[in-house]
């Protein structure tokens, strides 16, 4: 028992420092593990969310800023299609179907997205999951002014089935850019887990007639969302609309456009990895610090432990011991830290994209980096147990003058 006796009291004597050198191991291993997290499930996460769609037709551009507006509604809309483009894509016997989307308005910078019917009653957001509604909602009907309110959209405004709102013009949200029509919610959406979360929708007509919208408006469409018969009808179409064409834009497959950004900002992920490491790697440092700056303090009780028959590798195992304890104890602490941050990180990017990280997901980081850092911090304890090790016992015990 004389080894854990050491370290505790060496902790209890030192507890300050103690607690401030755990403190900066715990802020270390938490920010590891949530830019470890974040980036794995964001990934992971971003690139299998499609809402249920192989592919997406829209105006010639960038496949990733149309992926991003009708998918995960972001961004704005590259442009217009016109509704026969709609309805030759419909039509097309490698499609099994297409849910036509309108663009344009918001309420309160929720933004609102005209569609038709089908898309909640004929199309699963993932396989074997369709949407549903609360209890007691019903699914706008197409000519009427009727709206279908995402749930996270829902929660943060507030709506609920029988309330009325007027839409407002544009993205981003303006008191002023109000339009005349009032809509009324028929149905909340229940969660699903995907940017149709944070999305308030209504008849497709209902964009496309909106008072003070362009009268050309009203016979176009943003984007058609595309269910595909199989995996090798995308590329025949692919070939159709991007190869040979040049009006039109088909973005398929949509995991493998998301991917492309998450390579584009992959340098991001480096830098956060890297400041993680750096402030595991001065953690560590505070420990040495912490421990061989008290060693002085220390001398004469070393000394005393010596001259009682403690051995010089029993004196080094406490040092070294001491300071792995420190890691460990800041590791635990690391996990409080990690909670914190990633159900930080996942409100927003929920806020902002309606994809849900899983806080409590498990992932092999999540106990390889605790147990590096009690490494990390032990490394560390070795060059003040060294100095331990070579304490003289005679000088130490001499009488202080």
């Amino acid at each position: 028992m004389t080894l854990p006796l050491l370290i505790y009291r060496s902790l209890r004597q030192h507890a300050l420092s103690t607690l401030v050198t755990a403190g900066s191991i715990a802020l270390a291993c938490g920010l590891l593990m949530t830019v470890w997290m974040v980036k794995t499930q964001s990934q992971e996460v971003f690139t299998s969310t499609n809402t249920g769609f192989d592919a997406v037709l829209g105006a010639r551009g960038s496949k990733l800023q149309l992926v991003l507006n009708a998918i995960f509604h972001l961004e704005s809309s590259p442009g217009n299609l016109e509704l026969s483009d709609y309805e030759e894509i419909r039509k097309h016997p490698a499609v099994r179907a297409a849910i036509p989307l309108a663009v344009g308005d918001n309420y309160r910078g929720y933004r609102l997205a005209g569609t038709i019917p089908d898309l909640f009653t004929t199309v699963e957001y993932a396989p074997e999951k369709a949407f549903t509604l609360q209890p007691g909602g019903a699914f706008f009907k197409l000519g009427t002014r009727e709206a279908v309110a995402g749930s996270f959209a829902a929660a943060q405004l507030k709506l609920k089935v029988g309330d009325t709102f007027h839409p407002y013009h544009g993205l981003n949200f303006n008191e002023e850019s109000v339009h005349s029509e009032t809509y009324t919610v028929t149905g909340i959406l229940a969660p699903t887990n995907t940017p149709a979360d944070r999305v308030i929708w209504i008849p497709i007509e209902g964009i496309q007639k909106m008072s003070g919208h362009a009268a050309a408006s009203a016979g176009q469409i943003s984007a058609v969302l595309i269910q595909l018969r199989s995996p090798t009808a995308g590329f025949a179409l692919d070939q159709l609309y991007n190869k040979q064409g040049n009006r039109l834009t088909f973005a398929f497959p949509v995991g493998a456009i998301i991917a492309e950004l998450f390579g584009k900002i992959s340098w991001f992920d480096q830098v956060l990895t890297l400041v993680a490491y750096l402030v595991a790697v001065v953690a560590a440092a505070s420990v040495l610090a912490s421990i061989y700056n008290s060693m002085s303090a220390r001398r004469r009780d070393l000394a005393i432990l010596r001259s009682l028959g403690a051995r010089r590798r029993t004196i080094f195992g406490a040092v070294v011991a001491e300071a792995a304890v420190i890691g460990a104890l800041g590791a635990v602490a690391g996990f409080a830290v990690y909670f914190g941050l990633l159900a930080g990180v996942a409100r927003l990017i929920q806020a902002q994209t309606g994809v849900v990280l899983e806080v409590f997901a498990g992932h092999q980081v999540l106990w390889i980096c605790p147990l590096a850092m009690i490494g990390l911090c032990a490394l560390g304890g070795v060059v003040p147990a060294m100095k331990a090790y070579r304490t003289p016992v005679a000088e130490s015990l001499s009488p202080v003058s």
